[in-house]
């Protein structure tokens, strides 16, 4: 339940903060945005397949987590690498320290509790 709970603030925070800025400054840093976006979508397919449960949803769920866990480790080693190509924050800048670090530590706890929960039903 908290792991849907954080997905959904996720969500909200990411859906809504890259739509402003989408709107209203999108030539300022499109590819930061648009990363925030892509963020977005992820954690409201994570979310939704956490509610939905089943095998399917929550094989789904995981491979999304893996994804999330590698988009929030590459993007946070280029924003580290090469900030230039980042004139504002995403979702995953710097391995998500603007969120207090809960876009890297999010995927693993799902991850683990996803495997977790596959091995009590088994």
């Amino acid at each position: 339940m908290l792991l849907v709970w954080l997905y959904g603030v996720m969500v909200v925070g990411a859906v809504s903060r890259s739509a402003v800025q989408i709107s209203t400054e999108f030539d300022k840093a499109p590819l930061a945005y648009s990363l925030s976006a892509v963020a977005g979508l992820v954690y409201g397919f994570i979310t939704y397949s956490l509610v939905r449960g089943g095998e399917r949803a929550r094989r789904a769920a995981l491979v999304c987590c893996a994804a999330e866990l590698a988009g929030v480790l590459i993007v946070g080693t280029w924003t580290l690498v090469e900030p230039s190509a980042f004139p504002d924050a995403t979702v995953w800048s710097d391995y998500g320290m603007g969120y207090l670090f809960i876009p890297v530590l999010l995927p693993l706890s799902a991850m683990y509790w996803l495997r977790k929960h596959s091995a009590r039903s088994r």
